[in-house]
């Protein structure tokens, strides 16, 4: 399985962008790609202040680079960047060496909390 991550700084971003990407990922952004066709995975992860990351792992060589070369050519525009006001610092292709999933389970969530 192969993957992508997507990060930008938050370095400089707006006062309470982290809210505001949550409440985005929560809201539009996950009902979209649970419908994106050889996607595996998906993580919306970040360090507050410090960077906000989408991770991606796909079913096929070919399905990441297509997705990849799609967000390339439009990451200018793409709702991340629009809202924290700066292209992604990391567009970073990866291999999956191995996934498991421990006794206390994984669910599928837009949002998570403690």
């Amino acid at each position: 399985m192969l993957g992508l991550s997507v990060r930008w700084s938050l370095t400089d971003a707006p006062s309470g962008i982290l809210e505001q990407l949550k409440t985005f990922v929560e809201d539009e952004s996950f009902s979209r790609f649970a419908g994106l066709p050889d996607l595996r995975f998906k993580a919306w992860r970040t360090r507050e202040g410090e960077w906000f990351e989408g991770t991606y792992v796909f079913r096929t060589a070919q399905a990441r680079e297509a997705f990849q070369a799609d967000f390339e050519k439009s990451a200018h525009e793409v709702p991340g960047t629009t809202m924290i006001g700066s292209v992604p610092i990391l567009i970073e292709p990866f291999e999956v060496v191995a996934v498991v999933r421990g006794p206390a389970g994984f669910r599928s969530s837009a949002r998570f909390e403690d």
